[in-house]
């Protein structure tokens, strides 16, 4: 029997990439985003110091990657919980929305806090320009062209009950030992009921 090829020595520019954000993030989660070198990272992900420089400028550049990605994955999972909903459960997709939003959020809080708060000050248009508000607002919009609900304008609404959502999540988190996750999912659903002009009872 031959014996099977070795593959190949380099790894394609994505996978590597994608190590070296995953080893990053590990290293910014376990020590904090400043203290972390990049020469840590590399030796997390394998890699000589020089590689690190193929794919990131500095430290913040991985962490604006960091930042996309999770937007990625958040909006991933909100994304797959609206589209489990029968095509017709408008009602269904905005709790769908509401209840992943929460837990998804504070499932994650400590990488999204390391992503968009530590060593790099956050945006304006960081806060509001975002895939999760685009999908919310294409929501609403489809909710609206169905009959399903009235919203006046569904962008500003969207903007609103994802800063809403943030804001109340981030509050539980920093007043609460132990976040009342089914109380705090509800309210949200209520509220996101009452903005699209839906019975909230």
């Amino acid at each position: 029997m031959r014996p099977a090829k070795p593959g190949p020595r380099t790894k394609p520019p994505e996978e590597r990439r994608d190590e070296l954000m995953t080893a990053a993030q590990r290293l910014f989660l376990e020590h904090g985003a400043g203290p972390t070198t990049i020469e840590q990272i590399t030796t997390a992900a394998g890699v000589a110091k020089g590689t690190f420089y193929l794919y990131f400028s500095s430290k913040e550049d991985v962490l604006t990657a960091l930042g996309d990605r999770y937007a990625r994955e958040h909006l991933e999972r909100i994304r797959a919980a609206v589209d489990e909903r029968p095509a017709d459960d408008w009602a269904g997709k905005l709790t769908a929305w509401a209840g992943t939003s929460v837990v998804s959020y504070l499932d994650s809080i400590h990488l999204h806090d390391v992503a968009f708060y530590e060593a790099r000050t956050p945006t304006r248009e960081g806060l509001v320009d975002n895939i999760v508000i685009d999908h919310l607002s294409e929501l609403l919009q489809a909710g609206v062209d169905a009959g399903a609900w009235t919203v006046a304008d569904p962008r500003f609404t969207a903007v609103f009950l994802f800063s809403g959502c943030h804001g109340v999540v981030d509050d539980a988190y920093a007043k609460e030992k132990r976040v009342n996750r089914s109380r705090l999912v509800e309210r949200l659903e209520q509220l996101c009921f009452r903005a699209v002009g839906l019975p909230s009872d």
